[in-house]
């Protein structure tokens, strides 16, 4: 089941970009981070989640970007699905060959 978004991704980039515009005003990121967290409504470690992918999406820090994430997760229905279906035509097979037995005795 997925989880609906809360904040709008407006609102998201809206935040990230002020978080690193205003970082030069504060002693350190987290100081900025608390500074803005609740003028967007959401809490401090959000916010620093959302900067930190930000980070990495732009190439700034290392890590797994959010494209490659979705197309992990992608691949890996993927990889369920075709078991899934592998599963259902192994015992088909099983079915139908013993079927075939079954019907060479009589």
């Amino acid at each position: 089941m997925r989880k609906t978004p809360r904040f709008s991704p407006e609102v998201h980039e809206r935040a990230v970009r002020m978080v690193q515009e205003h970082r030069g005003e504060y002693p350190s990121l987290w100081a900025a981070v608390e500074s803005i967290a609740p003028k967007i409504g959401c809490v401090p470690q959000t916010l620093l989640e959302w900067v930190k992918q930000a980070e990495v999406d732009s190439g700034a820090r290392k890590g797994v970007t959010t494209d490659e994430t979705q197309r992990i997760k992608d691949l890996e229905r993927e990889v369920k699905e075709l078991r899934r279906a592998n599963e259902i035509l192994k015992l088909a097979s099983a079915f139908f060959a013993q079927a075939e037995l079954d019907r060479r005795l009589k």
